[in-house]
């Protein structure tokens, strides 16, 4: 299997919860069903906030082996000890966060860009994602990125130097169709609503965590 930047399978982003202790309870029970990292996405709260959330949150995924990201605010990334920083068109630079953050993992949205895709690479990225893959209830009216960008994208990452950046899938996955998603080439698939709002998190979990069970199927190499 070949090695990767960012872990392989279910990667969890939190969802709009003010309330720390329910999400600290939901983080257990998704990384005990096979989460490997976990995204903490506050978009629109004050950074007291955000910031108190990421220093709860820095300790248990330590301790759960759950690699931690925070999107946007790399600094909080580094004042709290998570493992890296997920950053949009408007969040930051990738390679300007790369010198100053020489330790972060770096992930970086490509929404349906395959050309940017190339850029973020090229500035030092660990991840790219792309989505939405499917309609998503957090994004609707976000950009569509077929599935077929992430066998594309795949194959951009094989390029690269090992342990290669992975490929992330973000937007509507759900238990139903992760599989879609995993088989078309996504090394992760960022799941909110399908896993934290589920009826059953670990179950969630779990099933999304299922295509990644076996070695990857890559549509460049079945035979």
């Amino acid at each position: 299997m070949t090695a990767l930047r960012f872990p392989r399978g279910v990667y969890g982003v939190t969802p709009e919860w003010d309330d720390t202790e329910r999400l600290l309870r939901a983080v257990k029970q998704a990384a005990g069903a096979g989460m490997r990292a976990l995204q903490l996405r506050r978009k629109d709260v004050p950074d007291a906030v955000r910031a108190a959330q990421a220093r709860a949150l820095a300790p248990l995924c330590r301790e759960l082996g759950v690699v931690l990201m925070i999107n946007d605010h790399w600094q909080l990334a580094l004042e709290v000890g998570a493992d890296g920083v997920h950053l949009g068109r408007d969040d930051g630079d990738v390679a300007q966060v790369r010198r100053q953050a020489p330790d972060l993992l770096i992930g970086a949205s490509c929404y349906n860009e395959l050309e940017r895709a190339r850029r973020q690479l090229a500035a030092g990225a660990d991840y790219i994602a792309f989505g939405a893959v499917f309609p998503s209830p957090t994004k609707p009216q976000a950009v569509q990125a077929p599935l077929s960008l992430l066998t594309e994208a795949s194959e951009l990452t094989r390029q690269q130097p090992l342990p290669r950046p992975a490929v992330v899938a973000i937007g509507g996955i759900t238990p139903d169709n992760a599989a879609l998603a995993a088989q078309a080439g996504a090394d992760a698939l960022a799941v909110i609503t399908g896993l934290f709002e589920a009826p059953d998190i670990r179950a969630a979990a779990r099933a999304c965590a299922a295509p990644y069970a076996d070695p990857p199927r890559h549509p460049a190499t079945t035979r």
